[in-house]
C-alpha cells in the first residue's frame, strides 16, 4: 500500500521578523493574547508555540515599566496610582503579599 500524504488543515504558520516585533510590542503594552491573535490571525496555541520568546520579553518589559512607575510613586504621595500599579502587578504577574520572597 502506498504512503498517502494528507494535505488537510491549515498551512503551518511561519513568523516573520515584523510579526515577531509586533507580538513583543503588543505584549509589552499589556495587550491580552487573544487580541494579539486577532491581529496576526492565528490561534492562541500557535501564538504561544511560535512566539514564546517575544511574549516572555514583552511581559518582562511591561513588568519592568510597572516596577519603574512603582518606585517613582513610592517616593511621592499619589495613593491611587500606587494602588493601581500594585493591583496590576498582583493580577498580571502573580505577585502576592503572602508569597515567600524570591531567593
Amino acid at each position: 500500500m502506498e504512503h498517502l500524504h494528507r494535505t488537510g488543515g491549515r498551512p503551518r504558520h511561519h513568523p516573520s521578523p515584523t510579526d515577531r516585533r509586533i507580538v513583543e510590542m503588543l505584549a509589552s503594552q499589556g495587550i491580552p493574547q487573544a487580541e494579539i491573535c486577532r491581529v496576526l490571525a492565528v490561534s492562541e496555541k500557535t501564538l504561544r508555540r511560535r512566539y514564546r520568546p517575544e511574549l516572555d520579553r514583552g511581559a518582562a518589559k511591561l513588568q519592568a515599566a510597572l516596577l519603574g512607575h512603582l518606585l517613582r510613586l513610592a517616593a511621592g504621595g499619589d495613593d491611587v496610582a500606587l494602588r493601581a500599579i500594585i493591583f496590576l502587578l498582583r493580577s498580571r504577574f502573580g505577585w502576592s503579599r503572602y508569597a515567600p520572597p524570591p531567593r
